[in-house]
């Protein structure tokens, strides 16, 4: 028998008072659809550390594209950077929303990502290399983000909205470091401004 909205408010209310914790109704219908809360907010905390060690690396890569081939990467690479950032501001109100939180110790958010791949090559201005990892990273975050798809497709469409969104740009980050590394057209044309986010600029305010 399906539980009424006054019933579930009026039960989860019941239950905050005996423990003194705040009635999030919010969730609770979340796990009436299905929905593993604690596994779907690991699962964005994970991703969260990904997007912002992602961030920071891409930074040190970007720099280290030198001469004339590299000079006409860094644009590339600078969208990829500037919406990876976006990508973390855009989790962060779900997670909180969800009950979670970041680690205390940013050493510990950085080291969960397990980015450290994402390390300048043997040669630090090694072009190729640089793009390999990029499109790594971009592979990764594909499947990052599609696993959150999946876990909360017709059950959560606010986290979904958020993961679906992100999952768009990292398949046209992936996209282009796949025709510069492979000359794969990606049929894309270049963003309009560093950092545009045409997908996830409505959940992030970093960049304006």
């Amino acid at each position: 028998m399906a539980i009424t909205i006054d019933l579930l408010i009026s039960k989860t209310n019941l239950n905050a008072t005996m423990v003194k914790e705040p009635n999030v109704v919010g969730v609770k219908v979340l796990e009436q659809n299905g929905v593993n809360v604690k596994e779907l907010i690991t699962a964005l905390v994970y991703n969260a550390s990904v997007e912002f060690t992602a961030y920071y690396y891409f930074t040190n890569l970007r720099a280290h594209c030198v001469g004339m081939e590299g000079e006409a990467l860094k644009g590339i690479i600078e969208d990829a950077r500037l919406e990876d950032l976006s990508h973390f501001e855009s989790c962060l109100s779900r997670i909180y929303e969800l009950g979670g939180k970041l680690p205390l110790d940013a050493q510990d958010f950085i080291k969960m990502s397990g980015c450290e791949f994402l390390q300048l090559p043997t040669n630090p201005i090694d072009t190729k290399s640089i793009l390999e990892k990029c499109l790594k990273a971009e592979q990764g975050a594909i499947v990052n983000w599609n696993k959150v798809c999946m876990m909360t497709h017709g059950k959560d469409p606010a986290t979904y909205d958020v993961a679906k969104d992100i999952l768009r740009e990292e398949i046209e980050h992936e996209a282009w470091f796949l025709e510069l590394l492979y000359s794969r057209p990606s049929g894309h044309m270049r963003r309009k401004f560093p950092g545009e986010r045409p997908h996830t600029h409505k959940h992030s305010r970093a960049l304006g």
